[in-house]
């Protein structure tokens, strides 16, 4: 497709029977945004009073699952608009590739987006040319790109998944960090680690690795200062240890501010649960609270959370379409909270 192309939802009624069903017979809630491509790991923004959804753009590059991620080859971005939730789906031209990131060779996972001042932010992890994540920038004055990509990553960036939240002060803080093949277990000492290994700290009575955080400059392109650890307490006041992996944080931390409150939010991975945790900073520590979507279709499990016109929305994917795990679809469906500021659990399947 290389024109922009508009793509209904398939969110009409129909008869119980003839709804899509998983292999193993159960009905989903909520149906892909486009069906003609894969894209995975939604991140959903308003940007002049409509909903874009910046995601990654699964490609079948005829690699194998493994425990790293190698078979997600990515290598460009394609962003997706509507004007409202349930409408027409706008799959908009690559918005920039992987050839043009002059520090990245491959794997450009999921991102996030950003605005200010006129200028749009799109922050891109990849695999520099020694095989590390990186995370970059790119800018663009439309939020449907083209973008053009800063000349190097951050400074003192690493690992996957960067998710920007500006606080209602103007602040702008990037979270970001992802274990496994995101690397994020061989950055304990401060520098990159090739032997540190594939997984975590494998100290299950510890303390479980921190995403991270860190304030951006003005300018929204470098980090303020150094990332500091996002911790994830248990209800004792505790850091999450490494062995409750139904709670500690593997990745696809996304954040987003609720009746004064912070939620972090996250995929426990191979457990595949989306967390939240709450806190009454950007920094932190978060409590942690609950699931608040269960397992989908497929292995990974990755969202954002966005008020649209006074209700709020997931966006999340699931693998519906091609029972693939490299090759997924977004999805959107509304969340509601409680009146104690929990969120509701979702299934991701009716029945």
């Amino acid at each position: 497709m290389g024109a922009t192309a508009t793509l209904a939802l398939a969110q009409v009624a129909k008869p119980a029977a003839s709804e899509p069903r998983s292999p193993d017979g159960k009905r989903y809630t909520a149906q892909p945004l486009v069906k003609n491509l894969y894209f995975a790991d939604p991140s959903a923004h308003v940007f002049n009073g409509k909903l874009y959804v910046y995601p990654s753009h699964d490609v079948d590059a005829g690699i194998p699952d493994d425990d790293l991620g190698t078979q997600y080859a990515m290598h460009d971005y394609r962003i997706l608009s509507m004007d409202r939730p349930g409408g027409p789906v706008t799959v908009h031209p690559v918005a920039i590739d992987v050839k043009d990131i002059p520090w990245a060779t491959k794997q450009t996972w999921a991102p996030d987006a950003a605005y200010k001042n006129g200028t749009y932010y799109l922050y891109i992890p990849a695999r520099d040319k020694d095989g590390v994540f990186r995370i970059g920038v790119a800018t663009g004055k439309s939020p449907t790109g083209p973008f053009k990509a800063e000349p190097q990553p951050i400074k003192g960036s690493f690992s996957i998944d960067p998710a920007v939240f500006t606080d209602s002060d103007g602040q702008s803080y990037m979270y970001f960090g992802g274990i496994w093949g995101g690397q994020l277990q061989r950055w304990t000492t401060g520098r990159f680690d090739p032997n540190a290994g594939d997984t975590d700290l494998k100290q299950d009575d510890k303390p479980a690795l921190s995403p991270k955080i860190a304030r951006l400059t003005p300018d929204m392109k470098q980090f303020a200062e150094a990332p500091r650890d996002v911790v994830i307490t248990d209800e004792a006041g505790k850091p999450v240890l490494g062995g409750d992996h139904d709670r500690r944080f593997f990745e696809a931390s996304w954040t987003f501010k609720r009746g004064g409150k912070y939620y972090f939010t996250y995929s426990t991975g191979d457990t595949h649960y989306l967390n939240y945790a709450i806190g009454t900073s950007p920094y932190g520590p978060f409590r942690y609270t609950g699931h608040f979507l269960m397992p989908v279709q497929g292995w990974t499990s990755h969202h954002s959370i966005v008020e649209f016109k006074g209700k709020w929305w997931l966006f999340y994917h699931d693998t519906q379409l091609s029972n693939k795990n490299y090759l997924r679809s977004a999805k959107m469906t509304e969340l509601t909270f409680n009146s104690d500021g929990t969120i509701r659990p979702i299934n991701p399947f009716k029945d």
